[in-house]
């Protein structure tokens, strides 16, 4: 939180003078700094037993924890169709828990017809956008990945970016695609030496730093002056409501 600007009301006739701040390095700063290791889930968009995209989101958990993270990732095996069963499923409150722990993610689909997975859309469309007075995606780090069957495409992890926004999630920068991914992969599931690994270490160690730049200050980062509005009128009307 930021001080109120003292400005003249008749300056501003649309704007709220009472709930406006002005944005400052102090408030970057965190009044405490996290000790505990950064901590990662990761999401993948298929079932195949032989998955790449598992096994390079698998390359990438690798990397985090080399980097000192902790990791956890979510198996989407069981995981029902968003709005077939409700949400006391035990795989929805798995998913659910493991993102309200996170601090960051990583999102990693197949490009199927042109798009990400379905399996990978209902993890995401499982996730609510809040969940009473929290907002559990709201200013976490987000990384997005995908593998092709042919030639480089941008489709799936351009869909993913429009997730991330739309879940308030701060998407870092650089991203990984995979091109023919059936041959960038051994027979023990590890990633060939090439450019394609090489830009995967390139987005984990961006994901990394941003998440330590970002996690102890998320909650200032995303916060908006519609929401304090919309919360101080929410706060008037009860306030209103108990003297009746």
């Amino acid at each position: 939180m930021t001080d109120a600007l003292p400005i003249k009301p008749e300056d501003f006739p649309a704007l709220d003078t009472q709930l406006f701040q002005r944005p400052s390095l102090e408030a970057l700063r965190p009044a405490q700094l996290s000790t505990h290791a950064p901590r990662f889930l990761i999401l993948y968009g298929s079932l195949r037993e032989r998955s790449f995209s598992r096994l390079l989101a698998e390359e990438a958990g690798r990397l985090l924890q080399a980097m000192g993270g902790e990791v956890r990732f979510f198996n989407p095996s069981g995981l029902p169709l968003p709005d077939d069963s409700s949400d006391s499923h035990p795989k929805v409150q798995e998913l659910r828990e493991l993102v309200l722990w996170s601090e960051g993610m990583v999102w990693s689909s197949p490009e199927r017809h042109g798009a990400m997975t379905g399996v990978m859309k209902a993890q995401v469309d499982w996730i609510p956008l809040s969940s009473g007075a929290v907002r559990p995606t709201q200013g976490k780090t987000l990384a997005v990945m995908q593998v092709s069957g042919g030639s480089q495409s941008f489709n799936a992890v351009n869909q993913l970016r429009v997730l991330g926004r739309w879940m308030r999630m701060l998407t870092i920068p650089n991203q990984s695609s995979v091109a023919k991914a059936w041959q960038e992969f051994d027979e023990q599931g590890r990633m060939k030496p090439s450019s394609y690994y090489d830009r995967v270490v390139d987005v984990m160690e961006e994901l990394y730093k941003f998440t330590l730049l970002t996690r102890d200050i998320g909650p200032c980062l995303v916060d908006r002056y519609s929401e304090r509005k919309e919360s101080a009128e929410a706060l008037s009307q009860r306030m209103q409501q108990s003297k009746l």
